[in-house]
């Protein structure tokens, strides 16, 4: 009796653990498509997003062993905007000239902050990423630390298509799911994204005008204000104190130039009316920015300091470089 009763005990475990045990990559694809098929999404949609789907152990281990960062601006500017990428960013606006001025007069957004968000994110569009979308969201959704954020994202791919912007097959970004030559991830696709030359597709991918339209949307929304610029280096005649820096701290400018901020070639700060904050993306010791709100949106795009750095130089030195 004790025996059986062991016994009894040992299967209902066995039984508990298999229950709970992971399944496999397949097992999870086809939980995937029931949710989908319950959210309503057609049966062709589904079956052409999940044809030949595999699990993508490359972007998982992207995902999980993204490198350090051990670079300071004055090393990571110089590789980031090298002077080619300068010249081709000047050649690619003259080039684009009337449709960014377009773009940049229907949103507000002046054409050389979207050339250089284009340079910065996918050099002028020629890396976009050769992953399936589906089949990386869904290889992070399976790994489970970010299960629900790359759910979502999968989702509203699966919207994209049905919606018909481009086919399953096309459908390729990042190992992270981010698409197309602005980089959008699939929510940001969905909540950003325009038909600029009215052909009924949102095509980041391979037409221009839904490139350039798409990325000054983005910043439209989030606050870009065209009056101002993005930021500017400034030098500091005594040490301002850790609690006045960041993004969450906003002064005048006349603030500022009374705690001894200076332009950086020592002379005083404009007299505008405007507000900004104090940035050392390094430290102390590194560069510092006067952010204005136009830096607040540009992290809202990416929510790194050398991101924004990289596209406010490329659009400075478009403007002003010889």
């Amino acid at each position: 009796m004790k025996l059986k009763c062991l016994t009894m005990v040992a299967l209902f475990a066995a039984l508990q653990v298999q229950a709970t045990e992971k399944p496999d990559f397949e097992q999870y694809v086809e939980q995937l498509k029931l949710e989908a098929a319950q959210k309503e999404f057609s049966a062709a949609t589904i079956e052409a997003a999940f044809d030949g789907i595999k699990l993508h152990k490359r972007a998982i281990k992207a995902d999980k062993n993204q490198p350090e960062f051990k670079k300071t601006l004055d090393t990571y500017l110089p590789q980031a905007v090298p002077d080619w990428k300068v010249a081709k960013a000047k050649k690619l606006l003259h080039e684009n000239r009337e449709l960014l001025q377009q773009v940049g007069d229907a949103y507000g957004v002046q054409p050389r902050f979207i050339v250089a968000l284009w340079g910065i994110e996918t050099n002028f569009g020629n890396y976009t990423g050769n992953f399936s979308v589906i089949g990386a969201t869904a290889s992070l959704a399976y790994d489970g630390r970010r299960e629900t954020f790359f759910k979502e994202q999968l989702f509203a791919a699966l919207t994209i298509l049905e919606q018909g912007h481009i086919s399953a097959s096309d459908m390729k970004g990042s190992w992270a799911g981010a698409m197309g030559q602005c980089q959008f991830m699939p929510t940001s696709f969905l909540a950003y994204a325009q038909d600029f030359d009215g052909d009924g597709k949102k095509d980041i991918w391979n037409n221009k005008a839904d490139v350039f339209a798409s990325a000054a949307n983005y910043l439209k929304q989030v606050g870009w204000n065209d009056d101002l610029t993005w930021a500017r280096q400034v030098s500091l005649t005594e040490p301002v104190a850790e609690v006045d820096k960041g993004l969450k701290v906003k002064k005048s400018l006349a603030q500022w130039q009374q705690m001894g901020v200076r332009r950086f070639d020592g002379s005083d700060l404009p007299t505008r009316d405007i507000k900004a904050s104090l940035v050392q993306p390094d430290d102390a010791h590194g560069r510092s920015y006067l952010a204005y709100a136009n830096y607040d949106a540009l992290m809202r795009w990416n929510r790194s300091h050398y991101f924004v750095a990289a596209v406010g130089h490329l659009a400075d030195r478009i403007k002003f470089s010889d």
